[in-house]
């Protein structure tokens, strides 16, 4: 008895592998592989948001309605959005007079009489600096989800505010805020830090 099963046993321990030789040569001809098993990869991880900072130039001056409107969609949809027009006056906004919109948006403009269109007109360098003492900080805190800065570049040409202080505060944003910079006469500084840059050209 003790002989017989061990036959069988060899038996059996042979035909395995011929019944596998045979499986693999019919797959073979029927032009079939063994798929190899997929490669374990580690789950998917959570990215923390990116803002970004761009550009938007253009030779003239003007508002930059595509951008305006895309923060008001922006505002509308939960966000945290500051838009500062540093040159529009006309209005005696300022910072008390800050206007608050579609819940999320703010909207700064100067304390000055008159739009600002060139250097040292009274009250200018004082308001516009106002201003930017508020961009500043929530640069610094990074307590908004989009901040536009209109005409920041011409502030910066006219003198109402120094380019080294701009930029030193641009390099310490938050890496998740969005800093949209509209306007003629951007630094090229600014313009070497920018994520994005859009060029808008008028045909005349």
């Amino acid at each position: 008895m003790h002989a017989a099963a061990m036959t069988a046993s060899l038996a059996s321990s042979h035909a395995a592998p011929d019944s596998r030789d045979r499986d693999q040569r019919a797959l073979e001809r029927a032009g079939l592989r063994h798929r190899p098993p997929a490669p374990v990869r580690p789950p998917l991880a959570l990215v923390a948001p990116e803002g970004q900072l761009q550009v938007h130039t253009a030779p003239y001056r003007g508002s930059f309605a595509t951008v305006l409107s895309q923060a008001m969609r922006a505002a509308g949809l939960g966000s945290r959005v500051l838009i500062t027009q540093f040159l529009k006056g006309g209005v005696q906004q300022g910072p008390d007079g800050r206007v608050q919109l579609c819940g999320g948006l703010v909207w700064l403009r100067p304390d000055v009489p008159l739009c600002l269109s060139s250097a040292g007109q009274a009250g200018g360098l004082e308001a516009v600096q106002a201003l930017w003492n508020i961009c500043r900080e929530h640069l610094l805190q990074g307590d908004l989800d989009q901040l536009v800065l209109d005409e920041i570049g011409l502030a910066i040409q006219f003198g109402y505010l120094e380019e080294a202080d701009v930029m030193q505060a641009l390099e310490q944003r938050p890496a998740s805020m969005d800093v949209i910079i509209t306007g003629p006469a951007i630094p090229p500084a600014v313009v070497g830090l920018a994520d994005q840059v859009t060029e808008l050209r008028r045909g005349f």
